[in-house]
C-alpha cells in the first residue's frame, strides 16, 4: 500500500519489565471522577460519569529516572495539572460489566491531565464543545505502564502531585466517584474499547496552575514517579 506521505509512527509506551511496548490506540478521559475536585469545579454529588478524549499523539512518554519535558502551550494564561490513575487496556469489547472489567485490563500507569482551564471554562460559558482546553498538543504526560501482576493494590493507592517539591495534590484511589470497574462499565457501552486503549480516571482536588519552569512530580503508589518540566 502506498500513502501520499508518510505515516506517523504509532504512539507507544514503554512496558516495566518488557522490551516490548503498549501501542496507544485511543485516550479516553474520566471528568469530575472525585468528589472534592468536582466541588472545587463547581459540581456535588454523583452524577453519571462522562468522558472526554485526547488524540493519541498528545502522548508524552516519560522514561523512570528521566525528567520531560512539555512546553508552556499557546493561548492560555491559566495552564493546570490534573494527576491521574491510568488503565490500559489489553482486550477488549464491548457492554463490559463492572465485574469483568478485570479481565481486560493490561496494567497500570501514572499519568497527568493537563489542560488549558481558562480556555476550558471560556467553551462551558459558551455551551461550546472544551477540546481546545484538553485535547491540545503534549497534554498527556505518562509514565511507564506496570502489568496488572505487578501492580499491586491499585484500587487502594495514594496518588499525588508535587510541583517544585511542595505538594499539589494528594488522595487515594479509592476515593474515585466512579471506581475502575464501573468506569469500564460505562465507557464501553457507549465505544467498543479496543487494545490499546488507555483511560485517564480522573484527578482529585488540588487542580492548580504550572508556570515555565515549575518541575512536577507525580506518582500513584506502586507505579513510580513521573516527573516533567514546564518550558
Amino acid at each position: 500500500m502506498s500513502y501520499v506521505f508518510n505515516p506517523a509512527p504509532t504512539v507507544s509506551v514503554p512496558v516495566v519489565g518488557k522490551t516490548e511496548r503498549f501501542p496507544v490506540h485511543r485516550v479516553y478521559c474520566v471528568g469530575r471522577n472525585y468528589e472534592e475536585h468536582a466541588k472545587e469545579m463547581g459540581f456535588t454529588g454523583r452524577e453519571p460519569p462522562f468522558f472526554f478524549l485526547k488524540p493519541a499523539d498528545a502522548i508524552v512518554v516519560v522514561n523512570p529516572g528521566e525528567t520531560g519535558s512539555i512546553p508552556y502551550p499557546s493561548l492560555t494564561k491559566n495552564f493546570h495539572h490534573e494527576i491521574e490513575l491510568v488503565v490500559a487496556i489489553g482486550t477488549g469489547g464491548k457492554n463490559i460489566k463492572a465485574a469483568d472489567a478485570h479481565k481486560h485490563i493490561y496494567g497500570y500507569a501514572v499519568g497527568l491531565d493537563m489542560t488549558r482551564r481558562d480556555l476550558q471554562g471560556e467553551m462551558k460559558k459558551q455551551g461550546r464543545p472544551w477540546c481546545i482546553g484538553k485535547a491540545f498538543d503534549h497534554s498527556a504526560p505518562i509514565g511507564p505502564i506496570t502489568p496488572t501482576a505487578q501492580a499491586g493494590d491499585v484500587v487502594n493507592a495514594e496518588l499525588y502531585v508535587q510541583v517544585n517539591g511542595a505538594d499539589r495534590q494528594r488522595s487515594n484511589v479509592s476515593k474515585l466517584i466512579w471506581n475502575i470497574g464501573e468506569t469500564i462499565e460505562h465507557l464501553s457501552a457507549a465505544w467498543e474499547l479496543q487494545p490499546g486503549d488507555l483511560i485517564y480516571t480522573g484527578t482529585p482536588e488540588g487542580v492548580a496552575a504550572v508556570v515555565a519552569g515549575d518541575v512536577m512530580v507525580g506518582a500513584v503508589a506502586g507505579l513510580g514517579e513521573l516527573r516533567v518540566k514546564v518550558n
